[in-house]
């Protein structure tokens, strides 16, 4: 694994989560081990509205955590209610956090291959719906991160499973002077979690 990012990885068991965060993140460590348990391969689909921000945080983070506890039957997709395109401060925040970025594709909504590790394959991140070709059909489970898909797709084809792990759109810092911040601090905040359930595993 990169050097910046495993020590970023290092800092992320100190994070505190309250108890009635942990309980809902308890509903995913639940699904994964079942699934383990029966021998099937697990995957996990992380959900926003527009597959912009928060889904692709949890997309890269969940694979790299799951890389870390070597969970290696463990794939993690995301997709929206519609596309869009991945928002480019999404990028910059983990760039600086140490992930390698790779521009696969050019145009307005570019594929960008996210590494972890100079010998795995990248996470690979375009905005999408949540049914698209690229995303699993059936046998997953749905992980919905923002309160409005959730609300808003009340059934998601194909998903086995469904659990809300949703989060506060760091959209609304925009355009201010905190932008970087807040989503630099909206990505940890995605990790500690992450951390915790594949810790748990």
């Amino acid at each position: 694994m990169y050097s910046k990012l495993k020590e970023k990885l290092e800092t992320l068991s100190s994070i505190s989560i309250s108890v009635e965060r942990k309980a809902i993140l308890r509903l995913l460590i639940e699904y994964i081990i079942l699934k383990r348990s029966s021998g099937a391969s697990v995957r996990l689909n992380f959900i926003c509205t527009h597959n912009s921000r928060r889904s692709h945080l949890a997309q890269v983070w969940a694979q790299t955590l799951a890389y870390h506890f070597h969970h290696k039957d463990i794939a993690c997709y995301s997709g929206g209610t519609e596309g869009t395109a991945v928002y480019p401060a999404i990028i910059d925040t983990l760039s600086n956090q140490g992930f390698g970025i790779l521009k696969l594709s050019e145009g307005t909504n570019p594929v960008i291959g996210i590494k972890f590790d100079e010998n795995e394959a990248p996470v690979i991140c375009f905005s999408k719906a949540y049914h698209h070709e690229y995303n699993p059909k059936s046998e997953y489970c749905a992980v919905m991160v923002c309160d409005d898909a959730d609300e808003n797709c009340p059934v998601v084809i194909g998903a086995e499973a469904r659990v809300p792990i949703t989060y506060i759109d760091p959209k609304m810092y925009d355009h201010t002077d905190t932008k970087d911040q807040k989503y630099l601090e909206k990505s940890i905040e995605i990790a500690g979690e992450m951390y915790y359930v594949f810790s748990n595993i």
